[in-house]
């Protein structure tokens, strides 16, 4: 359901039912493009094409996020046991905590912009403060959720697990170097693109929020950007309706557009 403050946003139900199907054909498509990734930065590599790789490392970046994005809302259709193990596995080839993530994330849901929200951190400070919190915000995050689970040995024990993954790969890449550059030059890129995620996913969205739903954050139409960020732009969306998965937020942003319109929100046009 979305999280409105307002009766005139139209219920998820008023504007269709069909925004929360995933095919089987969606969901495969969804896990199987980071792995599609990998494949092609081992190709890359491989035939000593360097200069192509941190151009691949980022479609990875945005192939994890966006799946990862949505098994932590439930939209993809996951049985519980699946979801658990998704968290895992895609947040491991980035170096991160699946787990993590989806207690940070969805507690930004529920209080965003109020305290206790480590995610929304970053939309409360200046552009370049947000940018040098890049190299500490995965690891607050990651101790923040540890903290939070308290008394949930199995969530403790998965936090610890992918902890101890981003520990390994880098020393697993120097002790490889003799062979293969490639995995060392994976975590360098991967790391690094992470520093990014309070610039990019906290703060511009959310910079300048107001007090109202349909204030807190925004969104960015067009046809090739989101397309290039496989629909991530659509964060004013996304806020109102968590359960719609990501390949149907750009539908959504359709039906949703008569009531914006009358609310007067402008949605920021891009390429």
């Amino acid at each position: 359901m979305p999280v409105v403050d307002d009766p005139t946003i139209p219920s998820l139900k008023s504007l269709g039912n069909d925004l929360l199907v995933t095919t089987r054909r969606q969901r495969w498509l969804a896990c199987l493009r980071p792995f599609a990734g990998l494949a092609a930065f081992a190709i890359a590599a491989n035939v000593g094409l360097w200069w192509l790789t941190p151009i691949i490392v980022f479609f990875i970046f945005v192939a994890v996020v966006t799946v990862t994005h949505d098994v932590v809302h439930g939209a993809l259709g996951l049985t519980p046991r699946q979801s658990e193990w998704a968290l895992f596995i895609f947040g491991a080839i980035l170096l991160e905590s699946g787990h993590a993530y989806r207690t940070s994330h969805l507690q930004h849901h529920r209080v965003f912009p109020g305290p206790d929200d480590p995610e929304g951190e970053p939309a409360r400070m200046s552009l370049w403060k947000a940018m040098l919190y890049g190299p500490v915000f995965l690891p607050r995050l990651w101790w923040w959720a540890y903290t939070r689970q308290r008394g949930r040995p199995d969530q403790r024990r998965w936090l610890l697990i992918e902890a101890a993954w981003a520990v390994a790969m880098p020393l697993g890449g120097i002790i490889l170097w003799q062979w293969t550059p490639a995995v060392i030059l994976f975590v360098v890129l991967a790391i690094v693109g992470s520093w990014v995620y309070p610039l990019l996913t906290v703060h511009l969205p959310h910079h300048n929020y107001g007090d109202h739903s349909l204030t807190q954050t925004s969104s960015l139409r067009g046809c090739v950007i989101p397309a290039l960020f496989l629909e991530l732009t659509y964060h004013l969306e996304h806020h109102l309706y968590p359960s719609v998965p990501s390949h149907h937020l750009p539908e959504l942003s359709r039906r949703l557009d008569p009531y914006l319109r009358d609310a007067g929100v402008q949605p920021r046009r891009v390429l």
